[in-house]
């Protein structure tokens, strides 16, 4: 006969091992999710677009979130200019303008926006960004110049390394040949601080002949800006090179000033 304290015992003991078991199960595992709590640093991608839409936008999109998982920096995708309220921007240590073009934000808006950059948020424009809000003087001087044209197609043509101790340019090699389509601009800030520029004798097109900045960074208004020219190609997005490019522009969009 079993002793009736020991059955006792073992039933509780049994009791005990299946709640932890269950307790242990129920438990969410935060060191996954690329949107988890414990991440410190959150992105907000933007790309609505009210002119031409590049159809490398999700290709883009889809990039800019394995980079976070990859990071453990949260990603949040949106097209909903909404966003822009000083509540919700307050959780994004970075907001990214991925191929946006024209006018995609309304007045309270582009004050949430300006609030936000002046109180130490970050900025990273990709390509059309430079092509949006051309009525909002603010904004270009962000971004440190305005899209003016381009010349045909995606040419090729080699990109020169002005400054290699940037986050967005220690990996790249002095001359760096790429397919793009590449932009000419309405003039540059004299704020940014050039990281690369085009060779304007490798390629046809170009309006700024000997001086063609492609990507820039400056702190500007009490915040940080990255800008690159580069991303119009869905390619892009599957060049290692020039997603460690984007990732260290981002690096510095969200570092601490």
């Amino acid at each position: 006969m079993i002793d009736p304290i020991f059955k006792y015992l073992f039933l509780i003991t049994l009791a005990t091992v299946f709640l932890i078991s269950c307790t242990a199960e129920g438990q969410p595992d935060h060191t996954k999710s690329p949107n988890s709590v414990q991440q410190e640093k959150q992105l907000l991608v933007f790309s609505k677009t009210n002119g031409w839409r590049h159809e490398s936008i999700e290709a883009g999109q889809q990039a800019i979130t394995l980079l976070g998982e990859q990071n453990d920096v949260g990603v949040t995708l949106t097209e909903n200019s909404s966003m822009f309220h000083p509540d919700t921007l307050a959780s994004y240590s970075a907001v990214i303008f991925l191929n946006t073009t024209e006018t995609i934000l309304n007045d309270d808006q582009r004050a949430a926006f300006e609030n936000y950059i002046q109180n130490g948020g970050g900025f990273v424009g990709i390509h059309a960004a430079a092509d949006t809000e051309y009525d909002w003087p603010w904004y270009g001087e962000l971004v440190g110049a305005y899209f003016d044209n381009h010349p045909p197609g995606t040419p090729n043509a080699d990109v020169l390394l002005q400054d290699s101790s940037h986050p967005a340019t220690t990996m790249l090699p002095e001359i760096w040949n790429k397919d793009d389509e590449w932009y000419n601009y309405q003039g540059f800030s004299d704020q940014i601080n050039v990281l690369l520029t085009l060779d304007t004798q490798s390629y046809e097109g170009s309006n700024h002949p000997g001086n063609h900045p492609i990507a820039w960074y400056h702190e500007f208004d009490g915040g940080r800006s990255f800008y690159t020219g580069l991303g119009h190609t869905k390619a892009s997005y599957k060049d290692d090179l020039f997603l460690q490019h984007l990732w260290g522009g981002i690096t510095y969009a969200i570092s601490e000033q």
